[in-house]
Formats: structure tokens, sequence, C-alpha cells
């Protein structure tokens, strides 16, 4: 089974040697995406304004190995505070309104620091679209 690498400008590069996401086997595998914007480089303060951009960053990757967010089937939610539980739900919630997919979510730090609330990865089953 051959691999395709994701790269899309619509989401920030990589810090390290990652890509933005890998498709194999009818899946796409996102790597954790922070709240950096693409376009300008900066990153909104508070939690809601990050999960949306982070969750922004997820949604282009998966558009770009050709699927859609309601193809996502898995998630995992990092969050630097779990006070910030109930607001980065409400906003990561407004991304499955429908048949949401399975999802962890926990307290951690993040190797960026410099006032990165959220980091969430991402699986997609797109089949052979």
């Amino acid at each position: 089974m051959p691999k395709e690498v994701i790269h899309t400008k619509d989401a920030p590069p990589p810090i390290a040697p990652y890509s933005h996401g890998t498709k194999a086997g009818g899946f796409i595998f996102v790597s954790g995406q922070g709240p950096t914007n693409p376009k300008t480089g900066e990153t909104p303060e508070d939690i809601e304004g990050q999960t949306r951009q982070v969750m922004e960053n997820v949604k282009s990757i998966v558009e770009a190995g050709g699927g859609t967010m309601g193809d996502v089937v898995q998630c995992q939610v990092i969050l630097r505070n779990m006070n910030d539980y109930a607001k980065a739900n409400a906003v990561y919630g407004s991304y499955f309104t429908k048949e949401p997919p399975a999802r962890t979510c926990w307290e951690a730090g993040n190797p960026r620091g410099y006032g990165q609330l959220v980091e969430i990865n991402a699986i997609a089953y797109v089949g052979d679209k």
C-alpha cells in the first residue's frame, strides 16, 4: 500500500521532520495542529480563537488529502488547561454537527509553548476517494 504525503500552504509549516498529513489505505492521518494562522503567522490569544484556527488547519489538511470534515473518524484534543474544556469544546463541536468522530481529550504542555493553548490531530477515512 503506497502512502502519499500531504502538504498544503493553507496550514502552518511543520516545525520538525513530519508532514502535515499522510494518506494511506483509505485513511488521512493529520499531524497535530497548533493555532498559528498560516497566512499571517499570528496566533489568537483566547481559547476560542485558537481552537477555531486549529480546526481550520485540520480542515485544510483533510481537504488537501481529498476528504471533508464529515470523513473525520477520530480526533485527539490536547489542552494546556482543562479549565478551557467547555470553551474549546463549543468551537470544536461546531465543526462536527452531525455524527461527530470518536475523540480523546487531555491536558498537557506542547513543544511550541508561547501561549499555545490547544493542539488537535485527526484521522479521516476517505476510502478510495
